[in-house]
C-alpha cells in the first residue's frame, strides 16, 4: 500500500476494527478511510464494487470475514471477475485479490469452518493460492496483489497465531513480473504459483496445503522417531494452477504418495493430484495414491471437529497402509 496508491483494502470491519482476525489492524490509521474501506455486510456488493474499481485501474484487496460467507459473492466471482479479462480479449485486467480465512480447528460455529477451494479451482480465469507459514503469508500476499489476474488468497485461520522472523518485502520488489507473481529468488521462498518441498525424505511423500502442512510435518517427525521412516513433505501453495513437478519427482523417488487436506474427498484437490500422479508416474508407484481428508458431510459442530479434521494418527495410518502393499 505504501508503494502503490491504487491498492485499496475493503471488507466488513477491516478498518475501524482491523478485521475479525486483526489482519488489517492499523491500516486505516496509516492510509485513511478512503483506502481502507469498511463495507456493508454484503459480500456480493464487495466483489461487485471491487470489479468496478479494477476496471478503473485500482488493485482492490477484498476480505471475506469467514469462508462460509463467500457464497453470496460466488456469482460475482465466477460469472464476472473470472471472465472479464477473457471476454475483453485481454483489454480489461482484473487485479483483484480476495482474502478468505479458511478451514477449521478454532471451535467456530456453523458456516465459519468451510473449505471452498475446489469451487474456485474449477473456475477458469481464477488463480487460487494458500499459505501455510508466516514467511509465505508475508511474501505471497504481496505477490498476489501485484498479479494482474484475480487471485483467491486462502488463509488458514488456525495458523494465524504462528510467528517467525521474516525479511521485509515491499511491492516495489515485485515490479516487472506481475504476470507470474514472481519476485527475485533471494527475497522469497519461490514464485507465487509454485509448490515447495517443506521437508526432504526418501521413503514416502506427503502432500498438503494450507493448514495441513503443519500437520504433515508433525506426522513426518513422528514417523521418523517411531518407525525410522523419512517422509518427504510437499506444500502445494498454489492450487490453481497446480505445480506438480516436485510431486512427480518425489513420487518417482519414494514410490508412495499420501495427499492430505481438510476439504471432503469427493471431486477435490486430492483427487486431481492423485489422477495426475497416476498418469505421469504410474510405473514408479509401489502402492495406490492414498488420501486423508475431511468427510463427505457438512462440517460438524465444533465439539466434533477433532473427529472430522485429518490429524497425525490418520496420516500415519495411511502411510502404514501404503507400506502394506
Amino acid at each position: 500500500m505504501e508503494a502503490d496508491p491504487k491498492v485499496v483494502v475493503m471488507g466488513e470491519d477491516v478498518g475501524r476494527l482491523g478485521g475479525v482476525f486483526r489482519v488489517t489492524d492499523g491500516l486505516r490509521e496509516r492510509f485513511g478511510e478512503e483506502r481502507v474501506i469498511d463495507t456493508p455486510l454484503a459480500e456480493s456488493a464487495i466483489i461487485g464494487t471491487a470489479i468496478g474499481m479494477a476496471m478503473r485501474g485500482f488493485r482492490p484487496v477484498c476480505e471475506i470475514q469467514f469462508d462460509g460467507f463467500v457464497y453470496p459473492a460466488f456469482d460475482q466471482i465466477v460469472s464476472n471477475l473470472a471472465k472479464l479479462h477473457y471476454r475483453s480479449a485481454g483489454r480489461v485486467r482484473m487485479p483483484v485479490t480476495i482474502r478468505i480465512p479458511v478451514g477449521g480447528g478454532i471451535g467456530a460455529v456453523e458456516h465459519h469452518s468451510e473449505s471452498p477451494e475446489a469451487y474456485f479451482c474449477h473456475t477458469a480465469g481464477l488463480k487460487v493460492v494458500t499459505c501455510s507459514n508466516p514467511t509465505d503469508a508475508q511474501v505471497m500476499i504481496q505477490q498476489a496483489v501485484a498479479t494482474d489476474d484475480p487471485v483467491i488468497f486462502l488463509e488458514p485461520k488456525r495458523r494465524y497465531w504462528e510467528k517467525e522472523e521474516v525479511d521485509p518485502v515491499d511491492l516495489s520488489a515485485l515490479a516487472g513480473d506481475t504476470a507470474t507473481g514472481a519476485i527475485p529468488a533471494a527475497r522469497t521462498p519461490g514464485p507465487l504459483f509454485a509448490s515447495r518441498i517443506a521437508r526432504a525424505g526418501k521413503d514416502a511423500t506427503l502432500v498438503g496445503y494450507g493448514p495441513m502442512v503443519r500437520t504433515c510435518l508433525d506426522a513426518a517427525l513422528v514417523a521418523e522417531a517411531e518407525d525410522g521412516r523419512l517422509l518427504e513433505v510437499i506444500d502445494l501453495r498454489s492450487l490453481s494452477p497446480l505445480d506438480l513437478d516436485p510431486v512427480i519427482e518425489s513420487v518417482r523417488r519414494t514410490g508412495r504418495l499420501v495427499v492430505v487436506h481438510e476439504a471432503p474427498s469427493n471431486v477435490s484437490i486430492s483427487a486431481e493430484v492423485a489422477a495426475r500422479v497416476t498418469e505421469q508416474a504410474f510405473y514408479s508407484l509401489e502402492a495406490p495414491v492414498l488420501r486423508v481428508t475431511g468427510f463427505d458431510t457438512p462440517y460438524p459442530p465444533s465439539r466434533l471437529e477433532e473427529h472430522y479434521l485429518p490429524d497425525v494418527d490418520r496420516i500415519l495410518d495411511a502411510v502404514d497402509r501404503a507400506f502394506g502393499y
